[in-house]
């Protein structure tokens, strides 16, 4: 076999027994590298599914410049803020499972979009329906959630003008759709609160070129909006939580691979194509075989926290300088054990997981 080719001086992260079967999968060698740096003067945004959440904490630890436009009322116990959207990201909008959400958002916050059906009912309360988990006992009227929610655009505004980098998580394809005005929930209808109805509602499942044109589109009313300000950067990432349900008829396996790869697959060509564009591979470092499922908890579903902290070490090996590297004022990552209930309950809010609890 000849010794001259492309492959014999490549480095040894680049071939798979080297790189992974024989690497520890806690310890991967240049499974990252920055695309550019954050400055200490950098204002940073985060929004995403549920595994965002923990980017957010871990930005805030250690001291970064982290946008919180919408912030916890004095005297709200720690305890309850996430319980009530606080402290999840930089706005209250809770989780933003895919990019028609987050495009639909910026819209709505702009003026430029009403969706056809924001408030639902359940009982006798009344729920914002873009975002029916903010308020788990909801409100006492409609105009009270439309009131709320004027006020939450209006900081989410204040957060699409201000925010230097925006880290965004991506975490489905899949969505419900108001049939009259186009509008997307992060939960189905029913789940949460409201009521499902097919004539009312139907199931989308965004392909590759709707994605990609969303954040296209996205990043195009960020430029509208700032005007002459310097351009936005992003940091994209593809949750590595499994769907908790299908509304697409496969099996929830084949529906969380598609899901998976054709996020990977835009946030990739994405990063290929702009340079104000970075990609960071969680998805990767969780589900790399070599871990053999060892960073997910028992329900297969939920990511470790010693994983996540693995995670969150390899961004900021890349993304900390040296007068951020100082030791987080509180720990990014509670050290004490717990159930994967209380994981649930406690350390992020997931309206999606609701979805199996429904179930009868």
């Amino acid at each position: 076999m000849s010794t001259n080719n492309p492959y014999t001086n490549l480095p040894k992260n680049t071939f798979w027994r080297t790189g992974v079967a024989n690497a520890a999968p806690d310890h991967l060698d240049g499974v990252y590298t920055k695309k550019w740096d954050i400055s200490p003067e950098d204002t940073i945004a985060s929004a995403g599914s549920c595994f965002a959440q923990h980017i957010t904490r871990n930005l805030k630890a250690r001291n970064f410049r982290f946008l919180d436009v919408e912030m916890a009322p004095p005297g709200l116990p720690d305890a309850l803020k996430t319980k009530f959207g606080f402290d999840m990201y930089s706005a209250r909008y809770g989780n933003i499972y895919t990019t028609r959400q987050l495009l639909q958002l910026a819209l709505e916050a702009m003026g430029k979009f009403v969706p056809g059906e924001r408030v639902w009912t359940k009982g006798e309360r009344y729920f914002d329906a873009l975002r029916p988990a903010i308020e788990p006992n909801g409100l006492n009227s409609e105009e009270e959630v439309l009131i709320h929610r004027q006020h939450h655009l209006q900081r989410v505004l204040q957060m699409l003008s201000t925010m230097d980098i925006l880290v965004f998580t991506l975490g489905l394809t899949e969505t419900w759709v108001h049939k009259t005005s186009q509008a997307v929930y992060p939960v189905a209808p029913g789940i949460i609160a409201g009521s499902y109805s097919p004539t009312c509602y139907e199931f989308k499942n965004l392909e590759f070129n709707e994605i990609y044109s969303d954040l296209i589109r996205f990043d195009e009313l960020m430029t509208e909006l700032r005007g002459g300000m310097p351009r936005i950067r992003y940091i994209l990432t593809v949750s590595p939580v499994p769907l908790t349900a299908t509304g697409s008829g496969r099996h929830v396996l084949q529906a969380t691979i598609y899901s998976k790869a054709v996020l990977r697959a835009v946030a990739g060509q994405l990063a290929n194509e702009f340079d104000f564009i970075d990609y960071f591979p969680s998805f990767e470092i969780i589900m790399n075989p070599a871990a053999r499922s060892n960073f997910y908890d028992g329900n297969l579903r939920s990511i470790r926290r010693d994983a996540v902290d693995y995670v969150m070490s390899v961004f900021f090996d890349q993304h900390a300088p040296a007068l951020l590297k100082s030791k987080p004022t509180t720990p990014a990552v509670p050290p004490a054990p717990i159930d994967e209930r209380q994981l649930q309950e406690e350390e992020v809010q997931c309206e999606e997981a609701m979805i199996e609890g429904s179930k009868k």
